[in-house]
């Protein structure tokens, strides 16, 4: 039975006091981690996947495609959601939806099935995602939001490093159908407690007797949906080169233009884009994305590095960046208790220079590293990133009105999330550019005429021969280990070059910390998502 909150649970100023807002805080913490983990979980699994279901490596990838398209698209629409049906009701729905979601993933005969219950799995987890951080910012006072949002903010941060590391795991011990059964028990412990300790949910027959922005909700799923498939397979379809890629490009632009145009006319909009005239919700927003482009880019680089250039298997690739996630945990408690005490664009800044240093610490990798050179860049990738991720959140919607705080925070969720996508088609783009830059650069230099080269030759063609092979066979071996050290040299360049492209764009980011609000004490309440 659902938890009465009684006079003693609240204080004069409407906020849970004692052991219960501790309670609520965790129960809708559990909620955001698991959606944020099955945001990454997947990835190592993708190959196992696609030898079980018989699927193509394109027709894999939507495995991962539709959950990140359906999460974009639900997070805007989760704070009028949450006010139309009432923000606990919503988010237990959400819950048993994603728990369900999981079963009849693990559950799936062939690849249909899978990416139904993907995109299933992400409409209910934006609602986990969104709502989660608003319930932590309704039930702690201003003074102590610094450490609530560090509860909600561990989850978030170590979710994509935790993700490959346990689905590793989960795909070599039990098979990948594991790594979506995992979900049940914690699913259903997610919904009892949620069940018992979230407040009830407040009158709502205003929210539920205005008229709903049908038009508007179909125009931001056609918008956001276009944008994230556009972001997600442009590369594989080598971009504008594709019919496919191109369509979705105009219908993402097409459609942001109405869907603009018809939030900004309509008296009840489902999505409120007047709140975007405060400037620390402008600024923080586009701050948000280069954080998020950092934050998922970084973690998507790193790990193809390992598993390309160092053969590392899916279980060592997630324990390498195992700490670097419980870095971020620790310096989350830690700045939990200090983010309300002190300015929080000092901190953003801190974070901000330290993050672009270790992505310059990173460009200097090779292809003799090892993963103690990766230990401690990878833990203070970590802890810079909370510097910037937790007080952010303050520096944006502090200085909002409370009327404006829902919309205003449904936006600043979804920046970071499209800020990831964004990040990643361009990194991945760039990767592929790159490389191919480098290799032409290397294959100019290898001349037949050059003495270095038939030096080096002439030694990988005596090593074969030492091996019993004959001349012409050791000469086109030789030939092929050449051409190879020079696959994995362009590669190792390219992903230096990326690597400072993510530390520059974090560089050229802090300007915007002059249009955000100092947060830290006294900062107001974000209240309601």
């Amino acid at each position: 039975m659902a938890t009465n909150i009684n006079r003693s649970n609240v204080n004069q100023a409407g906020y849970i006091q004692g052991p219960l807002k501790w309670a609520i805080a965790f129960s809708a913490a559990l909620g955001a981690i698991l959606e944020v983990i099955d945001t990454s979980i997947v990835n190592v699994a993708l190959t196992s996947m696609q030898a079980s279901l018989g699927a193509t490596v394109s027709e894999i990838g939507w495995v991962v495609s539709g959950y990140a398209i359906a999460n974009v698209v639900m997070i805007p629409l989760s704070a009028w959601l949450g006010d139309y049906f009432g923000k606990k009701t919503y988010f237990i729905f959400s819950l048993i939806g994603f728990t369900v979601a999981s079963v009849v993933c693990g559950l799936s005969i062939n690849l249909p099935m899978l990416i139904i219950s993907r995109i299933a799995q992400g409409l209910f987890g934006g609602g986990l995602l969104a709502k989660a951080q608003a319930i932590l910012f309704e039930t702690f006072p201003p003074a102590e939001q610094g450490l609530a949002q560090a509860v909600f903010g561990v989850g978030v941060i170590s979710g994509p490093a935790i993700g490959p590391t346990l689905g590793g795991f989960l795909t070599d011990a039990l098979g990948w159908r594991w790594i979506f059964f995992i979900n049940i028990p914690f699913g259903i412990l997610a919904v009892a407690m949620c069940w018992m300790f979230l407040p009830k949910d407040k009158d709502n027959s205003q929210a539920q007797n205005q008229a709903v922005d049908w038009l508007g909700i179909g125009l931001l799923v056609i918008a956001i949906g276009c944008m994230q498939t556009f972001l997600e397979e442009g590369e594989q379809e080598d971009w504008f080169s594709s019919g496919f890629i191109t369509t979705l490009a105009i219908g993402s632009v097409v459609g942001l233009v109405l869907f603009i145009w018809q939030e900004m006319k309509t008296p009840h909009p489902a999505v409120d884009l007047r709140v975007l005239h405060h400037r620390s919700l402008a600024a923080g927003s586009v701050l948000s994305a280069v954080v998020g482009m950092g934050l998922y880019g970084a973690l998507f680089a790193v790990p193809i590095f390992a598993q390309s250039i160092l053969h590392f298997t899916a279980t060592q690739t997630g324990l390498l960046l195992a700490p670097g996630a419980l870095a971020s945990a620790i310096v989350m408690v830690m700045l939990g208790k200090l983010s309300t005490k002190i300015d929080a664009r000092i901190l953003i800044a801190i974070g901000g220079v330290g993050t672009a240093m270790v992505m310059f610490d990173l460009s200097k990798l090779t292809s003799q590293t090892g993963a103690d050179d990766l230990f401690w860049p990878l833990v203070w990738r970590g802890a810079f990133t909370v510097l910037m991720f937790l007080p952010l959140s303050l520096a944006t919607l502090g200085p909002l009105p409370k009327k404006d705080v829902s919309a205003g925070s449904g936006f600043y969720n979804l920046t970071r999330q499209l800020g990831g996508s964004v990040g990643i088609a361009i990194l991945t783009t760039l990767l592929d550019k790159r490389e191919a830059f480098h290799r032409a650069i290397l294959l100019a230099k290898l001349s037949p005429y050059s003495p270095e080269t038939n030096q080096r030759l002439d030694l990988l063609t005596g090593a074969m021969q030492s091996q019993g092979m004959d001349a012409t066979t050791a000469h086109q071996q030789a030939l092929a280990i050449l051409s190879q050290t020079v696959d994995i040299q362009s590669a190792v360049l390219s992903f230096a070059d990326i690597f400072r492209v993510v530390g520059v764009a974090f560089l050229c980011s802090l300007p915007l910390l002059l249009f955000l609000g100092k947060g830290g004490a006294g900062a107001k309440a974000p209240v309601g998502h």
